[in-house]
């Protein structure tokens, strides 16, 4: 069955170009409704300009969808409160909030000064937060509600020169880890987008014959079914080049080494606690905490 978003409100944020231009011009050709928000600043945050986010909604519009351009910071709680009340106005409701909006500032951690590791951590993650946040209750109200916010592999795996990317993308993910909780008696759907994508923010980061493949076309796919009605909650859904897999954060079985044990005894048994052959995924920190319980008492 074809997903549509008729009578649908999105909200993408960042979506004047790459990523967010492609889920927006999506969810417009799918029936929803698309406030396109971007500041139009450079890669490093720097600038702005109402261009991107116009020619979007020109693109959208001239397609015979619905979409209104929007300039407002992520980061700005004025500029959030404007970009809601703005959808409000126009729509009278937000189905779909799409943080997608970030910059880089890649240095070495010798090198990074504080100004750059707190900027990108207050756009991707604050300016993640933020619209969330002014969100939440529509959401709630409506009882409805599709949120998604964008990790990375930096994130998840770690790259050099992005200790602040990496801080704030693993963020996003703690963030959602309790929203997913929090938003289920709501019919709040929370989930996590980790694209790999050739776009102006990456494009010194990968070889030129990397355009042809990772399109920012084949990842908005994976953003279409989180958003969708009878899409997962708690997800972190990875896409690019056409290749879809999900990432989760997994524990080893453990080894119950009593409450007397030594460093040392980590030391030798270091390969059983260390197995991940009986890894499994938790779905809140209460399993977790549960698991170590219930392999606390077996020793008892």
């Amino acid at each position: 069955m074809t997903i549509s978003f008729k009578d649908k409100v999105v909200i993408v944020t960042g979506a004047g170009g790459g990523l967010g231009r492609s889920h927006s011009l999506e969810f417009a050709k799918r029936g929803a409704k698309v406030v396109v928000n971007d500041l139009g600043g450079s890669v490093d945050g720097s600038g702005g300009s109402s261009d991107a986010a116009n020619n979007v909604v020109k693109e959208i519009t001239e397609a015979g969808g619905v979409a209104i351009p929007n300039g407002s910071s992520v980061t700005d709680d004025d500029g959030v409160k404007n970009m809601v009340d703005q959808t409000m106005d126009e729509f009278g409701r937000i189905d779909i909030l799409i943080n997608n909006a970030g910059i880089l500032r890649d240095r070495s951690f010798t090198k990074m000064t504080m100004e750059d590791f707190t900027l990108v951590t207050d756009i991707h993650l604050m300016g993640s937060v933020k619209p969330t946040k002014m969100v939440w209750e529509i959401m709630k109200e409506q009882n409805y509600g599709r949120i998604l916010v964008t990790t990375s592999s930096t994130g998840l795996y770690g790259n050099f020169g992005q200790s602040n990317y990496g801080a704030a993308k693993l963020g996003v993910v703690g963030f959602v880890n309790t929203l997913k909780l929090e938003g289920q008696k709501y019919n709040i759907n929370c989930n996590v987008l980790c694209p790999v994508a050739y776009t102006r923010m990456t494009e010194n980061l990968m070889p030129p014959e990397a355009e042809q493949l990772l399109t920012p076309g084949s990842v908005t796919p994976a953003v279409i079914y989180l958003s969708s009605e009878n899409g997962p909650t708690g997800t972190i859904l990875c896409a690019g080049a056409g290749v879809y897999s999900v990432a989760k954060i997994m524990e080893s079985d453990g080894e119950n080494l009593g409450l007397e044990a030594s460093a040392e005894d980590l030391e030798k048994n270091w390969d059983k606690i260390s197995d991940f052959s009986e890894a499994k995924p938790f779905f809140n920190g209460g399993e977790q905490t549960g698991k170590v319980l219930e392999k606390a008492m077996k020793g008892i």
